[in-house]
């Protein structure tokens, strides 16, 4: 005879494996890579520089 199996585990299982699937693919289509982030960081610091730069002093 063979062991007990506890289908209350492979459920939640496979419900993890779904929710990850899920949030990896999300990640894929929202998510920014961490060279597309440094450059945004870098340009809007730049962006800034260039507008505080403008600025008038009374």
């Amino acid at each position: 005879m063979g062991k007990p199996v506890n289908l209350n585990r492979y459920r939640k299982e496979k419900a993890r494996a779904e929710k990850k699937a899920r949030a990896d693919a999300n990640a894929v289509k929202h998510g920014q890579s961490k060279a597309e982030k440094s450059v945004t960081k870098l340009e809007q610091d730049r962006q800034r520089r260039d507008l505080d730069g403008h600025k008038v002093e009374e």
